[in-house]
Order: C-alpha cells, then sequence, then structure tokens
C-alpha cells in the first residue's frame, strides 16, 4: 500500500491532460472526474481478482468494482476464457444466437418474476424500454419515480436523479423538457405517505411506478419495513406496473435480487451489471402477458443493434453459472460484507466521528452523517468535505472507494478476510492521519 502523502499519480495526471485534449471533460461518465472530491482522476491499468493497478504502478484493493458489475472480481478466469472464445469466433452479428437464449434461461430461472426477458446494451437503455412498454401496455403516459433513486442518464430519470447527477448537483439537468418534467412524478423515498398522496391525485394516470428496491446512487439507502409491499398494493390497486431497478442489485444482493429479500414481486425489472460480467449489458423483463406487448409480437418498439451481443453474453452466462452452482457463495459475501461495516463502524466510532452505516448482501455504504439515512434529504446532509478527505487518504493507503459519499460500494468473490483486515488497517491509519493534520493547522 502508499503513503497519503507521498504516492505519486504522475502518469495519471499526464492521462488526463491527454484525455481533455479529445473527450469532453476527460472522461466518458462524470463521476470519474473526481469534481465531488478534488484532484486528478487515477488512470487504472489492470485490474486481477479484488484489486486494480493505478498507470503509476499503485495497488488498490477495490470496493468500486465498476460501480457493481464485477461479483467475482477482475478477469475471473472463467470469464475472461469465455469472452476470449466468443470474440474468437465473432464479435457481433446482428442476428439471434443461442448464448441469448442461455443467458435469458440462467436469469428467468433465478428471478421468479421475470417470465420473458428482452436484453439491451447498458441499463439505461433497459430503464427507458421498460417505461416506454409499461406507457403502452396501460395506455397511461406519468412514471412515478423517486428523489435519489438513478435509473440511467435517459430523460425522463434526470428529474431529481442520484448517482454523478446528485454527484455534480445538477439533479435537473439541462436539456430535459418541460413536458417529460410534467410526466414525471416525484416523491421521497421510504414515504408511504407521499406515494399514496401521489396515488389520489393521480388515481388512474400513473402507467409505472420505477423504484431501485435498495437506493444504490444516493449512497446506499435501505427501504424501510413494509415500503416495498405498500408500493406493490398501491400498483395493484391503480393497475399501475410496477418496475423494480435491480441493475445494481441484480444478483448482487441474493440470487434473485432485492425482490427476493423482500419477497415482493414487480411486474418488470430492470436488470444490468452482473449479468455482462463486466460488460456492456443491461435486460428489462417480467411478466409474460406485458412482455408479449413488445414488438414483433406487440405494438411498442424495442430494437437495438447490440442487445445480445455474444461476448457479452458470454460473460454473463460464465458468472451466472458460477452464481447457480454456488449455494454458498452469497452467504460468504454476506459475511464478509458485515465483517467489513462493523469494523469501519467500530473505528469510526473510536476516533469520534459521526457516520451511517448500511449493508444488504455484498453492498455496502457509509455516510458521514449525524443522523440516519432514510431518503434524499437525509444522505444530502452528510459531511462531503470530511467524505473527500477520507477518500483521498484511503487512496493513499491503497484502498480503492468511490469518488463520491452518495455512491454505493461493493464486495466481491475475490475479496478476503485479510483484504477487509488490510482495509480496517488503512481506516484507522486515514483517521489518524486527517485529525494529525487538523491538530497541525
Amino acid at each position: 500500500m502508499g503513503d497519503a502523502q507521498s504516492m505519486s499519480v504522475e502518469r495519471s495526471i499526464n492521462a488526463y491532460a491527454r484525455a481533455r485534449g479529445v473527450i469532453a471533460g476527460g472522461v466518458n461518465s462524470s463521476v470519474r472526474a473526481f469534481k465531488a472530491v478534488g484532484g486528478s482522476p487515477v488512470f487504472v491499468k489492470s485490474g486481477s481478482g479484488a484489486t486494480i493497478c493505478d498507470l503509476d504502478g499503485h495497488e488498490y484493493i477495490d470496493y468500486v468494482l465498476s460501480w457493481g458489475p464485477l461479483l467475482l472480481g477482475h478477469a475471473h478466469p472463467a470469464v475472461v476464457k469465455a469472452v476470449a472464445s466468443a470474440a474468437a469466433r465473432g464479435t457481433s452479428f446482428g442476428a439471434p444466437t443461442e448464448a441469448e437464449t442461455e443467458l435469458a434461461e440462467l436469469i428467468c430461472a433465478m428471478v421468479p418474476s421475470i417470465e420473458r426477458i428482452r436484453f439491451t446494451s447498458s441499463g439505461t437503455e433497459a430503464s427507458m424500454s421498460a417505461v416506454r412498454l409499461a406507457r403502452g401496455y396501460t395506455r397511461r403516459e406519468k412514471i412515478l419515480k423517486f428523489s435519489g433513486c438513478y435509473h440511467g442518464a435517459a430523460d425522463p430519470f434526470l428529474i431529481a436523479a442520484g448517482s454523478s447527477a446528485l454527484t455534480l448537483g445538477v439533479p435537473n439537468s439541462p436539456g430535459v423538457t418541460r413536458g417529460t418534467a410534467a410526466d414525471t412524478i416525484t416523491v421521497p423515498y421510504n414515504d408511504r405517505d407521499a406515494v399514496s398522496e401521489a396515488f389520489a391525485s393521480n388515481a388512474g394516470e400513473i402507467a409505472a411506478v420505477i423504484v431501485e428496491p435498495y437506493a444504490g446512487n444516493m449512497g446506499l439507502v435501505l427501504p424501510k419495513p413494509g415500503f416495498l409491499s405498500h408500493l406493490r398494493d398501491l400498483c395493484a390497486r391503480d393497475r399501475t406496473l410496477l418496475i423494480f431497478d435491480e441493475v445494481m442489485t441484480g444478483f448482487r444482493v441474493a440470487r434473485g435480487g432485492a425482490q427476493e429479500r423482500e419477497a415482493v414481486r414487480p411486474d418488470l425489472t430492470l436488470l444490468g451489471k452482473v449479468i455482462g460480467g463486466g460488460l456492456p449489458v443491461g435486460a428489462f423483463g417480467g411478466r409474460e402477458d406485458v412482455m408479449s406487448y413488445l414488438s414483433p409480437d406487440g405494438p411498442v418498439f424495442h430494437a437495438g443493434t447490440l442487445s445480445g451481443n455474444p461476448v457479452a453474453m458470454a460473460a454473463g452466462v460464465a458468472t451466472l453459472r458460477i452464481v447457480r452452482d454456488d449455494p454458498q457463495l452469497y452467504g460468504r459475501l454476506e459475511v464478509l460484507t458485515g465483517l467489513l461495516t462493523a469494523g469501519l463502524g467500530e473505528i469510526l466510532s473510536k476516533h469520534g466521528v459521526a457516520h451511517q452505516t448500511a449493508r444488504a448482501g455484498s453492498m455496502w455504504g457509509l455516510f458521514f452523517a449525524e443522523e440516519p439515512v432514510a431518503d434524499l434529504a437525509s444522505a444530502m446532509k452528510s459531511d462531503t468535505a470530511l467524505y473527500a478527505k477520507y477518500f483521498h487518504a484511503m487512496l493513499g493507503l491503497g484502498i480503492w472507494l468511490a469518488p463520491s459519499q452518495f455512491e454505493a460500494a461493493f464486495v466481491s468473490a475475490a475479496h478476503t478476510t485479510r483484504d477487509v483486515e488490510r482495509t480496517l488497517s488503512a481506516a484507522d491509519a486515514a483517521m489518524r492521519a486527517m485529525a494529525a493534520s487538523e491538530a497541525s493547522r
């Protein structure tokens, strides 16, 4: 591990300057620019198991894991072999392959609410396609979403959005039309009364409720008991479709996702991240009668040149076969994540730092906040300046965290108890260094 005060990232700095000459903002996803924590972004050269290595040769224990997809860790041998084999046969055909069916069968077998599925190339595409389908099926126009939940970068979802839109302080993005905003009802996450009032004010007009069952894009915020079942009841009563955005939680918190853990069955589910094994994949699926409204069988249009790309399908199949065949996988991940969050909590308490932790399966979150975090308003009370200092201190000690307070973190099957011990040691050292720095000012 490196030293928080002396770690050189000269090659990353030069790489960023080069990127800014040809890439807008120097990055291809906003949060990567380190705007929320300051400094110049670190460029990654390689990854293996639970670690990544930057251009300057520094190694880090990785808790970002490409923002969630790498359930098995970096460059898992089975995934690498599957990708290489598929690529050797051809990278894209624009025609059906059996790999698409095999991945679909694996998903449908493990997620009971999904009877039929369609693949896309990203979670954003899956989100916008599912909403179009919901509108076509219900013949309604309005959707209801929750402040701080992020469903990709399509216009309807950038109203009070989370993730990098929240990080950059522009949750209502310029370029989203008034008409789009008018069709999007936004209420606080975990607020049952607000949802009930929205349904009462828009009876018979809401096509779908879309929600992250475990919100992971304002930090990890878990649902209060009964919140998700309340959504299910309201949607059933008003003939509104309930869409669970499990792009992040799908195969991450349980074999059947958050819906398995919470015993709430949505009408449609969005997937991505883990199902691609680290390659670009999204999907949406659900009830057969709803999915039958998609073209070519139904009137709602959906298409995509690289949907079901054979290389991505191969990576997904390799990943989900391991998920299917390892009955102890999620138990191990749950234990390891619990050890990590409990240890971090003890260290921060020892140093007198106000904090909140959350975990579900192999997802976890840490807020520098005085009060429990249950929604966007309480998440925004977090001490982001303190998080920025903590982030850089941990980075210098070889721990790779999200460059934003408002992102979930992850543990992979490649992480070990030794990795957790090293992380906790780094966290204690980071706190001591931060305290010493403040004392010397």
